[in-house]
């Protein structure tokens, strides 16, 4: 299913541009939905009097606005993701959260008799929460319970789960996870961070699959034990409105510290293997989007560790205990 099984909601936009006496307007998309968005700019724009300007910058979550182009233009308007309740920008930010039009009733009858257990938590991401009531009568249609998780005060909706935030799968008694949707990053880090099976019901190509974390654990695993002999560590903070964790990294610092070990903090906007190039250092430690020392395994000059993972290099948490990197409601 391509950008047409998703609600931009351009009618509402311009309502809203119209309403607000907006004379330039900011666009923001995640990298799947950039394609779309000169065709968009140019609906508004015919719409509406006001100048588009289109955000070229990576945007990886609702904790990534476009800082520098929000001081730009009257209002932004931020594409495929829900609000944070901290980034403290709402006021010129719109949040519009590109709802898929998918049918989830097929994928989610063809998952249940690959559910094992009778408990059923169900989570998604921001494009399908509106169809978990749907997916929640199948299931008990089916002889199952079923439970959605309301999450922490950084999760909009209940049963959402961000690439950085499982706390809608943890808050829940249940035997197994239901996740709707594609890609496997979501489900892995519920599965790790629960330690129970998450069935994938991925309705844009009718398939079911079972998150599979094991791949995952022995990358991470590599990574551990190539910083066991690490004396020197980089500590990486980032610069972005939701992701900036400036005390966790202090005390991270100060950890290694105690243990005898050097440590120095950098801050920085966009954290790319490039970027942290020239830093010589044995191993980085990072404190900005945790999707990061997953996805980019291996292309960093150094080992790239997690907080959790860190702290199993320092001897403060067994290596049974790793668990994927969160930013929650009660982080520092």
């Amino acid at each position: 299913m391509g950008e047409e099984g998703f609600d931009f909601q351009v009618d509402h936009i311009i309502s809203v541009i119209k309403d607000s006496g907006a004379e330039v307007v900011g666009l923001q998309f995640p990298e799947g939905f950039k394609r779309k968005s000169p065709a968009i700019a140019a609906q508004i724009e015919s719409g509406t009097s006001v100048n588009v300007i289109i955000s070229g910058n990576p945007c990886f979550g609702a904790c990534d606005i476009d800082v520098a182009l929000l001081d730009k233009v009257d209002m932004l308007f931020h594409f495929g993701h829900a609000p944070l309740d901290d980034n403290g920008l709402a006021g010129k930010t719109f949040f519009i959260e590109v709802r898929s039009r998918a049918d989830v009733t097929e994928v989610v009858r063809k998952a249940l008799p690959e559910l094992s257990g009778h408990r059923i938590c169900l989570i998604t991401t921001v494009q399908h929460v509106h169809k978990l009531e749907d997916a929640c009568r199948i299931l008990e249609t089916g002889g199952k319970e079923c439970v959605i998780g309301r999450g922490d005060s950084k999760i909009a909706y209940p049963g959402q789960v961000l690439g950085c935030n499982f706390s809608a799968g943890r808050g829940e008694e249940c035997d197994e996870y239901l996740y709707i949707g594609s890609g496997e990053f979501h489900p892995l880090g519920v599965s790790l961070a629960t330690g129970k099976n998450v069935l994938i019901a991925d309705p844009f190509v009718n398939e079911v699959r079972h998150a599979d974390p094991s791949r995952v654990l022995r990358q991470r695993s590599a990574v551990i034990a190539k910083s066991l002999d690490a004396k020197v560590f980089g500590i990486i903070v980032s610069s972005k409105p939701g992701q900036e964790r400036m005390q966790l990294a202090q005390d991270l610092k100060d950890l290694a510290v105690r243990h005898g070990m050097s440590a120095h903090i950098f801050t920085m906007d966009l954290v790319t293997p490039d970027q942290l190039l020239q830093f010589r250092v044995d191993a980085f430690v990072n404190t900005a989007c945790p999707r990061l020392a997953v996805d980019e395994v291996g292309r960093f000059s150094a080992p790239m560790l997690t907080p959790q993972e860190f702290e199993i290099v320092l001897g403060e948490r067994s290596w049974e205990a790793l668990v994927f990197d969160e930013i929650t409601g009660d982080c520092p």
